[in-house]
């Protein structure tokens, strides 16, 4: 029997103007589990997430934690919510002015309540955990593209989130520095707990990380295949099939 469902995706439409991006999306995410979401350019990956974080409401459906809904409830009810949530963005979003420490301590300040020294104190930790120690005093200029995406992710941690959304975190990446993001991720999984959703189209991260999955179509304008990334190199749906092979199959 699999984690029980902390995230479920309930018959989500999704659309800008009097475009229609993706319909009928439906699927659950098992506590701890790594769950990808998949599909070519334009698909609608990312504008999945912005809907499961808060950031966009659907034109019918809902997103449900716990067996909460969250586009159901009220706005401070969905405020409470979003604290559950940490999200790293494609390209960190760095505030480029700020060291990587008081980058981190933002959201310790603005949404946790703590004095900014307090904040930075703890902003440090997470630093540390993400295998930047010793970097708090650097800015984002100062440092590489895979360094950046671990200071974003240890700002995503700030709060304790028990989920964590991940927006492309190998994109502008070198093949070796998305590796160690990848063995990054698990450990954080491993040694926490944290539920892990990932928007990609990096099959090495896919295969590597992947509990399960679930493809957009940006064509059909659906999902149309969803379970383990291993397993849906088989699927019955070419484009899946060409998706996961690059078409090698």
């Amino acid at each position: 029997m699999g984690a029980p469902a902390q995230i479920e995706v309930r018959d989500l439409t999704m659309g800008y103007g009097e475009s229609i991006v993706q319909r009928d999306v439906a699927f659950t995410v098992g506590q701890g589990e790594v769950f990808v979401i998949m599909g070519d350019s334009g698909c609608g990956k990312s504008t999945l997430m912005r809907h499961m974080v808060g950031l966009n409401a659907p034109r019918a459906g809902d997103v449900f934690y716990d067996g909460e809904g969250y586009w159901a409830a009220a706005e401070e009810r969905r405020e409470a919510l979003k604290r559950r949530f940490g999200v790293l963005y494609q390209y960190a979003a760095l505030f480029s002015s700020m060291t990587l420490a008081e980058n981190v301590a933002v959201p310790l300040v603005e949404q946790g309540g703590l004095g900014q020294g307090e904040a930075l104190a703890v902003a440090r930790l997470k630093l540390a955990l993400v295998g930047l120690a010793g970097f708090e005093g650097h800015y984002p200029a100062e440092i590489s593209g895979g360094m950046k995406k671990r200071a974003g992710l240890a700002r995503a941690m700030a709060l304790d989130p028990d989920i964590l959304y991940f927006d492309e975190p190998s994109a502008g990446l070198d093949p070796l520095s998305s590796r160690r993001l990848d063995d990054l991720i698990l450990e954080l999984r491993d040694s926490l707990g944290t539920t892990i959703v990932l928007v990609t189209h990096e099959l090495p991260s896919i295969f590597e990380l992947g509990d399960n999955a679930v493809f957009l179509d940006a064509e059909k304008k659906t999902m149309t295949a969803k379970g383990r990334p291993a397993e849906l190199k088989d699927s019955p749906d070419p484009k899946v099939r060409a998706f996961l092979t690059r078409g090698r199959l």
